[in-house]
């Protein structure tokens, strides 16, 4: 079976989440704050004719999470998708039309009003998880310029997408597609969403764990997977969900795969209320469930373990196993289930609040994050969230506030809100608790993952965080640093045997990075042309492709150019970035160069010809690091 699992099959085959994929990147395109700051509202890359376009990629992809906040006083937009570079739009839709016109249906589309709150809102959000795929290109545009913060403007927003390196698997989103199978799925939170396959059910019935005590609830050798985990807890206090820690060990590991509160692991890290998604979470009858598919290949153990001071009984604790699923699960093309090292509630001050690191490769498929304040009815969610991939400067997923990574628009005032994808538990807005399934736009990496989030509009107020990232992962890295040119510098051009056409001279620029590291000055001399670069590097012959990445002045948007290889165009896509930022004018972006180009050479001639687009001059290059993929 291919591992190029795209567009509404990866959504449907809950099952095949494990499995490692090749050729796929994750990105995000918002309303972020050019500044740094908590202006989180202006959501428009450029104008075309009486359009505003918020959302243009080149190449195959597919969106996974669409969502509009905006006054109701503001006029509705319209937007329209745009793809493979068609005139015409190809589908149109108005918010008051999502969870109803076909396919934007209820529960993978549907609206949110949020509360007064005191005559800041309420807020109309509309979200959707509708798999929207692309062989080629897409453009997201409104008929209303999306900015500005008070009653009566646009609004704002954000679109989750995977981008991939070719177009195999993909058929672009027609609209008539069948969502069927997908929307019972997801109709059906609390069951398991993977397709049924023989299990062996093993249970405790009357499980109690006295301080300090642990139980063994899983015991088992050979290979196989965990299907599900089922369990209710016979007198249902709120602190046993994290005095209770499960821990899984996968293939008899030194360290513990999964470790963390019940809490977390069955998405009640608070407990006020049952919240749950089509993942793992609580049912309003009180059971817990978790259902991620959980492969190994010589052993499995999990066991609970009481750290608090008070005995725990749980009436049944159930976990099933199956071997049907072995063939799915080819050791090393299939991630082990893990998650992050539990990270206890504290205060980083002045810096963002790392809740994961991760190290290999994989793919992040939730986050777990609870923020609590000094005092409660402070407004505690406008952090913005920022995930950094592969060691990458400029975050890949970066939210507009902590509630829009979850896919609310205002803040955590009325819990419990849920929705297949995301959920969120709490007091008005402090405590609060928030769950995040990425079920289509998980977040790939290939070396690393750094998952941080602001505590306040700018890092500006003492919030205490805690939470744990789940995913699957193998410890090999998928991805080696073979070469880096540094232009401007003499000795490195000469080394990769740069060379230009049609040159605009070299210039000086000290600014920053968006992100949590955006006070450091970075400075560097680069290059940029209304012509062509080149130049040669270092790849690993073995390699299954080739990753370029560019440190380039991001001051003008629509930076476009063609990428070839040994003089062969690749035609999967140019090389694009359509954003912009005047202010923090560093960025970082990548080109991954399919393993046709690249396979079996032990070095490669890059040139990058400038293709004008909108209002950029020319193509600006200062730094490039070269990766060959595993």
């Amino acid at each position: 079976m291919s591992n190029r699992i795209r567009g509404i099959a990866n959504m449907e085959r809950f099952d095949l989440l494990p499995v490692l994929r090749d050729g796929v990147q994750v990105r995000y395109e918002g309303s972020i704050d050019k500044q740094g700051r908590n202006a989180d509202w202006d959501w428009w890359l450029y104008r075309e004719r009486e359009e505003w376009v918020i959302f243009d990629v080149d190449g195959p992809g597919c969106i996974y999470n669409f969502v509009q906040h905006r006054y109701p006083e503001s006029r509705e937009p319209t937007f329209r998708f745009y793809f493979d570079g068609e005139e015409a739009p190809r589908f149109e839709i108005k918010p008051s039309e999502f969870g109803s016109k076909v396919p934007f249906v209820s529960p993978l589309a549907d609206a949110y009003l949020g509360p007064e709150d005191n005559g800041r809102g309420p807020i109309r959000v509309v979200r959707s998880f509708v798999p929207m795929p692309f062989a080629k290109s897409c453009r997201v545009t409104t008929d209303l310029q999306l900015k500005g913060p008070n009653k009566g403007d646009g609004g704002w927003g954000h679109i989750a997408y995977h981008a991939y390196d070719t177009a195999d698997e993909i058929r672009t989103f027609t609209g008539t597609e069948s969502y069927d199978r997908l929307l019972e799925i997801w109709r059906n939170v609390g069951s398991d969403p993977k397709p049924p396959a023989p299990s062996d059910a093993h249970a405790a019935e009357r499980l109690e764990l006295r301080p300090g005590e642990s139980a063994t609830v899983l015991e088992e050798r050979g290979p196989g997977s965990v299907v599900a985990i089922v369990a209710e807890l016979a007198d249902g206090k709120r602190d046993d969900l994290m005095n209770v820690w499960i821990r899984a060990i996968w293939d008899d590991h030194a360290e513990a795969d999964v470790e963390c509160p019940i809490g977390v692991f069955f998405a009640n890290e608070l407990g006020i209320h049952p919240v749950g998604v089509l993942s793992h979470g609580r049912r309003p009858d009180g059971t817990f469930y978790h259902y991620f598919p959980m492969p190994y290949w010589r052993s499995a153990r999990i066991e609970l373990i009481n750290k608090g001071e008070q005995p725990v009984t749980f009436a049944r604790w159930e976990t099933r196993t199956t071997t049907a699923r072995n063939a799915l699960y080819e050791e090393g093309r299939a991630g082990y289930f893990r998650s992050t090292p539990y990270y206890r509630a504290k205060a980083t001050h002045g810096a963002d609040s790392i809740i994961g690191r991760i190290a290999g490769r994989g793919h992040l498929v939730a986050g777990h994050v609870t923020g609590v304040t000094r005092k409660p009815g402070l407004i505690s969610c406008e952090g913005d969230v920022r995930v950094h991939i592969d060691g990458i400067a400029t975050p890949q997923v970066e939210s507009d506030g902590s509630e829009s990574w979850v896919c609310y628009g205002w803040g955590f005032p009325t819990p419990p809100e849920m929705n297949p994808s995301s959920a969120y538990d709490g007091l008005p807005d402090n405590p609060w608790s928030m769950v995040r399934l990425c079920s289509g736009d998980w977040y790939p990496f290939r070396s690393e993952l750094v998952f941080g989030i602001e505590a306040g509009e700018f890092n500006n107020q003492y919030i205490r965080h805690s939470g744990a990232l789940f995913y699957y992962g193998v410890d090999e890295p998928g991805l080696t640093l073979t070469d880096e040119l540094d232009v401007g510098n003499p000795a490195s051009e000469g080394i990769h045997s740069y060379r230009t056409s049609g040159s605009r001279g070299y210039y000086t620029l000290e600014s920053y990075y968006e992100g949590d590291d955006d006070h450091r000055s970075i400075r560097d001399t680069g290059h940029e042309t209304e012509g062509w670069s080149e130049f040669v590097a270092t790849v690993h012959p073995d390699n299954a492709g080739v990753r370029l990445r560019r440190r380039s002045d991001q001051a003008t948007g629509r930076q476009k150019a063609n990428v070839y290889v040994d003089g062969a165009l690749v035609t999967e896509r140019s090389w694009y970035a359509a954003d912009r930022n005047p202010y923090k004018r560093w960025l970082e972006d990548e080109f991954d160069i399919p393993a046709a180009y690249t396979s079996g050479k032990g070095e490669i001639t890059v040139r990058l010809e400038y293709v004008q687009a909108g209002e950029t001059r020319a193509w600006n290059e200062f730094y490039y690091w070269i990766y060959s993929l595993k």
